[in-house]
């Protein structure tokens, strides 16, 4: 991790391949987001350190990424793990030159990784969030999961109100812990998904599963194996949180309907690929199909794709 504390803000200094206006396209494909904010080119993020809420200020200038506080310059040890959860969020440990080469030979990845150079996957660095949100999203479009979220953070999450404006965490594994399948089919959960969030926050209260734990298996093999015991998580919520929370930049959502979509648009296909011509198309991403994957998700937020 390449920054440096100014004390009132601090600057992180990304590798070459970056582009933080790339990023925002992707961070602002929902007017409903409820978790950050996008205001003057802006990112405004509220994020937990040691118990305190650090509302972050994210910007871009000379390529590199200042992050501001606008209610109060924080002290450095608090300064040091915002500029680790930025580093996270925005995938900055990925060499993505590697990833450029495979794409260079590619017929589906060449066009895009051009188009949308410097853009990262868009990290969800919380394990219970990560998987939540996957859950959500199962079976329905993503403009009602984006309003089942937002219904559970307004409910369940902290907030901070600055200059009239309320910002807001994602509610802690603990919280989600005590309350009961009824709370969640209140705000239109099946009874089936409150089951599954409630259990999965049981299990991570109980340090049955966490982020350490699973980011010690061998591979990602294991990950995967380890991931699909737990009630609620088939194998594409488990590649998700793997590509979003874990980094493994070999996961791969093939069954993803969004991927399906990208790929008929930019092949000019007549129908969406079956996952078995999914799979083929994939062949020649090995190592980065998640990679390849988010920048065919990106090309579905562009009005003349």
């Amino acid at each position: 991790m390449n920054w440096i504390d100014y004390e009132s803000y601090i600057e992180i200094y990304p590798p070459k391949e970056f582009n933080f206006e790339e990023c925002l396209v992707f961070l602002g494909r929902s007017n409903q987001e409820v978790l950050h904010r996008m205001e003057e080119g802006f990112l405004y993020k509220l994020i937990k350190v040691n118990e305190s809420l650090i509302l972050c200020k994210v910007g871009s200038i000379n390529h590199a990424i200042k992050v501001e506080f606008p209610l109060n310059p924080e002290s450095n040890d608090i300064h040091e793990k915002v500029a680790e959860y930025i580093w996270e969020w925005f995938d900055l440990d990925q060499d993505l030159e590697s990833f450029y080469q495979v794409a260079d030979k590619d017929k589906v990845l060449r066009t895009l990784t051009h188009k949308y150079h410097g853009l990262r996957i868009m990290c969800i660095p919380d394990l219970f969030e990560a998987i939540v949100w996957a859950i959500m999203g199962q079976q329905i479009n993503l403009t009602f999961a984006y309003t089942l979220k937002k219904r559970f953070v307004e409910k369940y999450g902290e907030s901070l109100t600055f200059q009239e404006e309320t910002f807001w965490l994602f509610p802690s594994f603990e919280k989600i812990a005590s309350i009961h399948v009824d709370d969640l089919r209140e705000l239109q959960f099946t009874t089936r998904k409150a089951e599954y969030i409630i259990g999965i926050a049981k299990d991570m209260q109980s340090g049955k599963l966490t982020k350490e734990l699973l980011l010690m298996k061998q591979d990602d093999h294991q990950v995967k194996k380890s991931l699909l015991l737990i009630r609620g998580i088939g194998a594409w919520t488990a590649e998700y949180v793997m590509m979003k929370c874990l980094h493994y930049t070999s996961s791969f959502p093939v069954s993803d309907v969004g991927l399906h979509n990208a790929l008929k648009n930019v092949l000019e296909l007549k129908s969406k690929p079956t996952i078995e011509k999914t799979e083929e198309l994939a062949e020649g991403w090995k190592g980065w199909q998640a990679y390849a994957t988010f920048y065919l998700w990106r090309s579905l937020y562009d009005k003349n794709t």
